[in-house]
């Protein structure tokens, strides 16, 4: 039965890895008949995988599109692949997608060998990103990510340390509810057992997170869900800028300088308007510095005072080559 089941996934990855595969030479592979092929294929239809065969003398099989994702076999090359682009989807590289990033990459680390996440980890700490175009808010280390939603899942508690906004650092034991991913940051609801009440925390500012082993009831969360509650406790937080700017250049050179950062769209042929939310003017002038363009600050206000500081700086810098 060992046999038949690593025969099957061995199958399942030939399946995978090509298109199409004459019945011959896949027989061949597995070194088995044509006969005990025709059965392992039949198991592996039973299981949802939708295998069409092409009969005759060069019949073959392939698999085909089916209803449903079922589950794939990956190389070790192809998981360490999938990881670090599911760390660097994570980050909200690509909006819309972090959360389920999170989801998929705490399924797949939790089975992946010691000695594969060796090799992810000392990727991802020898990789340097080269663009200065990131979002301004730190990074969250995807480690610490898929530790939190390991523990929220098995409803495990959880320790870390916690640096709040003024830089002191505590150290924390939380029931750990939901991870919130709200704008490029993430944010983890729990419920903090020293001060015995719901907490919003920030991933970025968590530090060494390890699971304790105890397990818990989950508690009546006072919002109607985990995004609610944060959105909630960011009300008073300060808001981050609203940029608003007229570029004296067309909308499609623009967006191919900087629109990756921000919305931009057509005025006329000739002029566009740019907007961007930032945490700092300085990353804000950056960026419409980089369209090689006149542009026009229509605010925020700040932004003004910052503008002429800056080209009082660089008149300065420009005068003495």
């Amino acid at each position: 039965m060992a046999n038949t089941s690593s025969r099957t996934l061995r199958l399942l990855s030939l399946l995978q890895s090509h298109r199409y595969w004459p019945g011959t030479e896949l027989a061949e592979r597995l070194g088995v008949s044509a006969r005990t092929l025709r059965r392992d294929i039949d198991r592996l239809r039973e299981l949802g995988y939708p295998v069409e065969a092409q009969r005759g003398v060069e019949g073959g099989y392939q698999l085909a599109a089916g209803a449903a994702l079922p589950p794939l076999v990956v190389d070790d090359e192809e998981a360490v692949a999938l990881v670090v682009g599911l760390q660097a989807a994570a980050q909200g590289a690509v909006d819309g997608i972090a959360e389920s990033s999170v989801r998929v990459l705490t399924k797949v680390v939790q089975v992946m060998p010691a000695r594969l996440r060796r090799r992810v980890d000392a990727l991802r700490a020898m990789t340097v990103p080269a663009g200065w175009g990131a979002p301004a808010t730190p990074p969250t280390d995807s480690g610490v990510l898929t530790t939190i939603a390991l523990a929220c899942r098995d409803s495990e508690r959880l320790r870390f340390s916690y640096t709040a906004a003024a830089g002191v650092r505590t150290e924390r034991h939380v029931e750990p509810h939901r991870l919130v991913s709200v704008g490029h940051r993430w944010y983890l609801v729990a419920y903090d057992l020293t001060r015995h009440d719901w907490r919003n925390f920030r991933a970025d500012r968590v530090l060494s997170p390890a699971t304790t082993g105890a397990r818990f009831r989950d508690r009546e969360l006072p919002a109607a869900d985990a995004a609610a509650f944060v959105r909630a406790g960011l009300e008073n937080v300060p808001r981050p800028y609203e940029v608003e700017a007229l570029a004296d250049a067309p909308a499609a050179e623009v967006r191919e300088r900087i629109g990756r950062w921000s919305t931009v769209d057509e005025v006329d042929a000739g002029h566009c308007r740019v907007r961007m939310t930032v945490d700092q003017l300085d990353w804000a002038l950056m960026a419409l510095g980089v369209m090689a363009a006149d542009f026009h600050v229509v605010r925020p206000p700040e932004l003004h005072e910052r503008l002429r500081d800056w080209g009082t700086r660089f008149a300065r810098a420009a005068a003495h080559p």
